[in-house]
C-alpha cells in the first residue's frame, strides 16, 4: 500500500533559515551563513545507494561485504557483461531524478549531500592507460551538473561528497566500495594524489556555481594512522597524516575556488577530531556523524566543545537508520545548538526513510541465490529482475513515500501538536479507517509504545527493533501485513495507544468497534477525552473478529479518539463508526 503525501508536513522553518539558496555559504562566527550573512540550518538529506550502492541498501549486505564492485561483478556472473553494463547504467539513470528533488523540496528539505563515488569520474590509479595521469569521465560530471540544475531550480544547496575515494579511505568496506586486496588510499601516495587532482578538476568546474554549498572532502576515514587500535581510528590520537591531507587538499581547492566552504570529517566515521592543529582556512567547518545513541547534551558534548575550541562551525553531515522517535530527537538536540543536517538515506528498499524502494517479485530470488538461501536464477530471469529494479522500481514514481519520517524530520522537532496522517470522515452512515493510520506526530502524543528507538551503541549493543514488522511507519508501532499487503497493528500491548483524528458530517451517537483479534487482550477507548468504557477482551483464534468497545458521542467537525491496549498483545485491524 502506498502512503501519499497527503497529510500536510510543511512547518515555518525558524527564522535562521532561508527558504531559498542565497549565495555562497560562509564559516562565520561558529555558524554557517549565507552571502548576506544570516544563519543557515542546513536541513537535507543523503542520496546514499544513486552514485555508490552499499550492500545494506539491497538486502545484499552478505554479499562479500557489501561492496558495490562485489554486486557488479556477480551481476555479470548471472547475466553477463553486456547486461551488467546496462543495468548499472539504468540504475544511475533513474534512482535519482529531478521528481525526487521537487519532492524532498516540497517535504521542507533545503539541501541535498551527495555521495560521490570516484569510479563515475575518472579511472582507478591501477586502470589509466598512462601511469601518473588522469582520465576523466564526463558522463559522471555532466550527472552532477544535472542535479545541480535540479536543486538551483528548488532553491537547495548541493553539497559535494566524496564518498567513495581511491583505494578507500578505512575498513568499513563497502562505505568506499575498498577492495582490501589492493592499496588503500592511506596506503598509496598514487591514490592520495589522484584525490588531489579530482578535487582540483571539481573547483574548476564549480568554483562560480554558489548553489553548491560545500566541498565535504572525504567521508568517514576509519583508518589506524598511529598504530595498531582496532582498524577503525576511534583509539587514535594524533593522526597527523589525516590532518595533513586535509590540508594538501584544501590548499590544490584555494588555488583555484576561495569562495566555497570546505568540510572535513574526523577519523572513527567523522567523530575522532584528536591532534586537529586548530582552523588552516576561514572559511571551512567539522562534520561528525551520529548513530543509534542516547540523543542528550552528552551525546554532542564532545563537538561542543570542539566548536568553542576552534571556532569553526558544526554539521551533522550523516545520521538516520532509526526510528521517528529517534529522528524527531536527534534533529531536535542538533538544531538547538544552531547545527545543520544531512540524514541517510534518501531512499532504499526498506521503511525508515522518506522514499521506499519495493523491488520486484523476481528480485527476491536473485537476492536468495546470492546469500545462499535459494537455487540460481536463469541469466534471463535475473536479468529481468535487475533490470526491472534499475529502471522502474527505484523511480520516484514508483516509491512508498513515508510521510511520517518526513513529519518527524521536519515539523515535530518545532511542533508538539498532531495530524491527521489521512481524512477519517464520518458520515451519515458512518466510517472506517485503518489502526494503522493514526495521527502523525511524537510519542506521547500521537501514539505510546514500549519500544521507541535502536540505542545499541549506548546501551552495549542490544539492538531494537521499535517496528517488529520493519513496514508501513516508522514509529514503535509495530505493525505487520496480511497475505494480501493490508497491514494491521500488531503486538499492541498494555499501556500503548493510538491517537485518531476523525471529522463527523454530523453530531450524534455512533458505536464504536474494532477489527480485532488476540486471546487475552483487551481494548478501550475514549472520546475527545471522556472517561472511556470497561475494557472489551478480544478473541481468539487467526479469525478477525469485531469487538464492540462502546457508544460513543460525536461532534460535528473534529474529533479525537484514543484506542488503548490493556491487556496482552492484541492485533487490530480497523476501527468502525457506525450511527
Amino acid at each position: 500500500m502506498k502512503i501519499l503525501l497527503a497529510a500536510a508536513v510543511a512547518v515555518a522553518l525558524v527564522s535562521a533559515t532561508p527558504v531559498l539558496a542565497d549565495g555562497y555559504l560562509h564559516a562565520q562566527d561558529k555558524r554557517i551563513v549565507d552571502e548576506t550573512g544570516r544563519p543557515v540550518i542546513l536541513r537535507g538529506m543523503g542520496l546514499g545507494g544513486w552514485m555508490l550502492q552499499e550492500g545494506y541498501m539491497l538486502r545484499l549486505g552478505d554479499l562479500g561485504k557489501g561492496q558495490e564492485h562485489v554486486i557488479r561483478a556477480e551481476t555479470a556472473k548471472l547475466v553477463g557483461a553486456e547486461r551488467e553494463a546496462a543495468i548499472h547504467q539504468a540504475w544511475l539513470d533513474n534512482h535519482t531524478t529531478k521528481a525526487d528533488i521537487d519532492a524532498m523540496a516540497a517535504m521542507g528539505f533545503n539541501s541535498v549531500r551527495l555521495p560521490m563515488h570516484y569510479g563515475l569520474l575518472t579511472l582507478a590509479a591501477d586502470q589509466e592507460p598512462v601511469p601518473g595521469q588522469d582520465t576523466w569521465k564526463e558522463d559522471g560530471f555532466k550527472r552532477i551538473d544535472d542535479l545541480l540544475a535540479w536543486t538551483k531550480a528548488n532553491g537547495m544547496y548541493l553539497i559535494l561528497d566524496l564518498h567513495a575515494a581511491p583505494g578507500g579511505q578505512g575498513n568499513d568496506l563497502p562505505i568506499a566500495d575498498r577492495d582490501p586486496s589492493k592499496p588503500s588510499l592511506w596506503q598509496s601516495p598514487e591514490n592520495r594524489r589522484k584525490v588531489v587532482a579530482l578535487w582540483r578538476k571539481l573547483a574548476v568546474r564549480y568554483k562560480d556555481e554558489p548553489a553548491i554549498g560545500a566541498y565535504d572532502l572525504l567521508n568517514e576515514p576509519n583508518w589506524d594512522f598511529d598504530g595498531p587500535g582496532g582498524d577503525h581510528g576511534c583509539k587514535d590520537e594524533k593522526q597527523a597524516a589525516l590532518w595533513d591531507f586535509y590540508k594538501e587538499l584544501t590548499t590544490a581547492i584555494r588555488e583555484i575556488d576561495t569562495r566555497h566552504m570546505v568540510i572535513i570529517e574526523g577519523n572513527c566515521w567523522g567523530n575522532n577530531y584528536k591532534g586537529l592543529p586548530g582552523a588552516w582556512d576561514p572559511n571551512m567547518a567539522l562534520s561528525f556523524h551520529k548513530y543509534w545513541n542516547v540523543n542528550d547534551e552528552a551525546s554532542i558534548a564532545t563537538v561542543l566543545k570542539l566548536r568553542e575550541d576552534t571556532g569553526l562551525p558544526l554539521w551533522l553531515g550523516e545520521s538516520g537508520e532509526n526510528s521517528n522517535a529517534w529522528f524527531r530527537d536527534a534533529i531536535a538536540l542538533v538544531e538547538k545548538h544552531e547545527i545543520g543536517w544531512a540524514f541517510w538515506p534518501l531512499k532504499k528498499i526498506g521503511f525508515n526513510q522518506p522514499l521506499e524502494v519495493t523491488p520486484n517479485p523476481g528480485y527476491q530470488k536473485v537476492v536468495d541465490y546470492w546469500t545462499r538461501k535459494g537455487p540460481a536464477p536463469t541469466a534471463d530471469e535475473a536479468y529481468a529482475a535487475l533490470i526491472t529494479l534499475a529502471s522502474k522500481d527505484v523511480r520516484f514514481e514508483n516509491n512508498i513515500q513515508h510521510p511520517d519520517v518526513v513529519d518527524a524530520m521536519i515539523r515535530q522537532p518545532h511542533d508538539e501538536t498532531t495530524r491527521p496522517l489521512r481524512d477519517h470522515r464520518i458520515g451519515a452512515k458512518g466510517g472506517s479507517f485503518a489502526a494503522v493510520d493514526y495521527d502523525l506526530g511524537a510519542l506521547g502524543q500521537a501514539y505510546a509504545d514500549k519500544d521507541t528507538a535502536n540505542y545499541h551503541v549506548s546501551t552495549g549493543g542490544q539492538r531494537t527493533l521499535w517496528n517488529n514488522g520493519r513496514t508501513y511507519r516508522n514509529d514503535g508501532v509495530d505493525i505487520a501485513r496480511e497475505a494480501d499487503g493490508s497491514p494491521y497493528v500488531e503486538d499492541f500491548t498494555d499501556g500503548e495507544w493510538l491517537k485518531f483524528t476523525v471529522v463527523a458530517d454530523k453530531s450524534g451517537t455512533y458505536d464504536l468497534t474494532a477489527s480485532a483479534r488476540g486471546e487475552g487482550g483487551k481494548l478501550s477507548a475514549t472520546v475527545n477525552g471522556e472517561a472511556g468504557d470497561t475494557p472489551i477482551a478480544t478473541p481468539a483464534g487467526a479469525a478477525w473478529t469485531t469487538v464492540r468497545l462502546s457508544k460513543v458521542a460525536l461532534l460535528a467537525g473534529r474529533n479525537t479518539i484514543v484506542l488503548r491496549s490493556n491487556g496482552a498483545a492484541v492485533q487490530v485491524k480497523t476501527l468502525s463508526l457506525k450511527p
